[in-house]
């Protein structure tokens, strides 16, 4: 089997959690192969376990989604993910895979502790422009959460932009105009969230997205993150997204890192044109924003780095696999939402401080 699997899992308690980049090692076979691969390497890394959630980065969506659909059919459903965003190692497929030790899905959903957990993959929506598609988008995400609602149980969006340098701005507005319908402004709270190039199989999808969302939460348990120290406000600069997320159960924590760029607190690029600085300032404001959560870039559990310049691979790979050594971390190629970034990285931590108000995960 020719691929690299690099997993994180975290243990305490009843459940165990499992993230898993999956990577090819010969970028030369046709697609059918490493997708064969692939998919061999996350059976294997699943087996026994609940999948709760696959995303599939891919070079070449429009030719690709109908293998990767046939082959998909004869595995057991489960939230899917498929974006156009080509791995930087010049292979045509990775892959994310997340799951835990085994959930009760009788309702439809994971389920343990009085929580449910709801993973949604690759939601579009029909519209004339990113504007339009993006709200109904959410509108999408809402149907699919009744009883319970983006604002109060969304955790994470994953937004993905077809040409994001055109489309962005349409995309910004559309959530902007779906936030204000439901109450969501700076004095409550948004969502944390990625907004990056990324292409949806069909080219008349100018937006796609992905969410967590977290049935069963008590007040408290959701709350947000800032480093107002390095990272200014994002409403700031027009855009309505929080810095990171992070909810905190009875034996566990899960920071959500939005998208983080080279970015000060006065909300201004840092180190234009050198990819090596940006990607430095990228992992000081990760590692604040980590730190507020009571953190580190040691707890990691798995991250993903986009690059508007597939050439800047090698060097932002090793500055970044540096710092946070032996964390599965996929390299794929998204321009970030201003041109001037180079660079750009989410991630996720989990942590064992938790709270005996709640419930364990």
């Amino acid at each position: 089997m020719n691929t690299q699997n690099r997993t994180f899992s975290f243990q305490e308690g009843a459940v165990t959690e499992y993230h898993a980049i999956v990577t090819v090692t010969r970028p030369s076979l046709g697609f059918q192969e490493q997708l064969q691969d692939v998919l061999q390497a996350a059976q294997e890394l699943s087996a026994g376990k609940t999948v709760h959630f696959l995303r599939f980065f891919l070079s070449d969506a429009t030719n690709q989604i109908s293998l990767l659909e046939k082959a998909l059919q004869e595995l057991p459903a489960v939230p899917t993910s498929v974006v156009q965003q080509a791995p930087l190692d010049r292979s045509k497929i990775a892959l994310w895979l997340y799951c835990t030790s085994p959930m009760d899905c009788s309702g439809g959903f994971p389920s343990h502790g009085g929580y449910t957990h709801h993973w949604t993959g690759s939601l579009t929506a029909p519209g004339a422009g990113s504007r339009e598609q993006m709200y109904g988008v959410f509108k999408e995400l809402e149907k699919s959460l009744k009883p319970l609602s983006v604002a109060n149980n969304t955790v994470r969006t994953w937004i993905f932009v077809r040409d994001v340098d055109c489309n962005y701005a349409g995309a910004v507005v559309g959530r902007k105009d779906y936030f204000n319908e439901t109450g969501l402004t700076a004095n409550t709270h948004y969502i944390a969230s990625t907004g990056i190039e990324g292409r949806h199989p069909d080219w008349k999808n100018l937006v796609e997205m992905d969410a967590y969302s977290v049935g069963g939460l008590q007040e408290g348990q959701l709350s947000y993150l800032y480093a107002l120290d390095h990272l200014s406000p994002t409403w700031d600069y027009g855009v309505t997204f929080e810095r990171g997320s992070c909810v905190t159960y009875g034996d566990r924590r899960h920071i959500f890192i939005s998208g983080t760029a080279s970015i000060d607190a006065r909300g201004e690029v840092l180190h234009q044109g050198n990819v090596a600085l940006q990607t430095g300032r990228m992992l000081e404001n990760i590692s604040a924003l980590l730190e507020e959560a009571g953190a580190g870039l040691k707890d990691l559990a798995m991250g993903i780095v986009y690059l508007r310049d597939f050439s800047d691979y090698e060097c932002v790979k090793a500055l970044v696999q540096a710092s946070c050594p032996n964390i599965p971390i996929v390299y794929v190629q998204g321009p970030v939402c201003r041109p001037s970034w180079l660079v750009e990285m989410e991630c996720l931590a989990v942590t064992r401080e938790g709270n005996a108000l709640y419930p364990n995960f």
